[in-house]
């Protein structure tokens, strides 16, 4: 593949995908945006919960079958492997965008945290969820992640190296810092309607299964390296004993 189409492609899926989080972010908490879980299509009861659990259910299978290297050892004979993670990351982009134009609004409020101290604490608790997201990508590899690492190791010319597996700050602490960043950011809304309730609790089944794949898949890579990690570093809640966590978590 012509490198600098490489290079141009993998910037194009990374700039979206930016836009692509941001919206997320204010569509998650109903912030900027004249479209967000609160303020969307409408359907019928039945109707919305059906199309929304089909919204995340299409984002889980995208996620996590691409992600499977097995997949990856089919696709990469079709996508050439220097864009491989740019096209990963440019086909969840337009999952997501998927969602945000279909989804469909439950406005029905389960609860409505009104003493405006509490209300900010749990807006703190939301961006502080965010922010752990985005840190953790970075405390791994953020442009590897993202396929910028890749398709400009192409344009030089040379092998891109893949980092392989680190245990830097947060992934000290927790095994999955990314996914819990997800969670505290879905959970924490000072106002929760049913449309934003059963989009957490849809996210976290996924993500909660997903955890499982992806643990197994790093079992058979890394071996007893990650045995050992396991064991010493919960999957998702800090401070507790690896055994307990994975009967709570997998």
């Amino acid at each position: 593949m012509n490198r600098y189409l490489a290079v141009v492609y993998g910037t194009f899926s990374y700039t979206l995908f930016l836009v692509v989080f941001l919206y997320l972010i204010s569509f998650v908490g109903g912030l900027f945006v004249p479209r967000h879980i609160d303020n969307a299509g409408t359907a019928p009861v039945g109707w919305a919960v059906l199309i929304d659990v089909a919204l995340v259910t299409l984002f889980g299978i995208q996620h996590s079958v691409m992600a499977r290297p097995a997949f990856k050892k089919w696709w990469t004979r079709v996508v050439p492997e220097p864009i491989e993670r740019s096209t990963y990351v440019l086909i969840a982009s337009l999952v997501l965008v998927v969602m945000f134009w279909q989804w469909r609004e439950l406005p029905t409020v389960v609860w409505d945290v009104t003493w405006q101290p509490a209300r900010l604490v749990v807006w703190t608790v939301f961006w502080l969820g965010w922010a752990i997201v985005l840190a953790s990508t970075f405390m791994i590899n953020h442009f590897e992640l993202f396929g910028l690492k890749q398709v400009f190791a192409a344009w030089r010319a040379r092998p891109a190296l893949e980092t392989g597996f680190r245990t830097t700050l947060f992934y000290r602490v927790v095994r999955h810092p990314l996914m819990l960043g997800f969670l505290i950011a879905f959970w924490a809304a000072p106002t929760m309607t049913a449309g934003h309730l059963l989009f957490a609790a849809t996210m976290t089944a996924y993500i909660l299964l997903a955890l499982q794949v992806e643990e197994h898949d790093l079992m058979a890579a890394l071996g007893t390296h990650y045995a050992e990690y396991r064991r010493r570093v919960p999957m998702l809640i800090p401070g507790l004993h690896k055994r307990d966590t994975d009967i709570m978590v997998g």
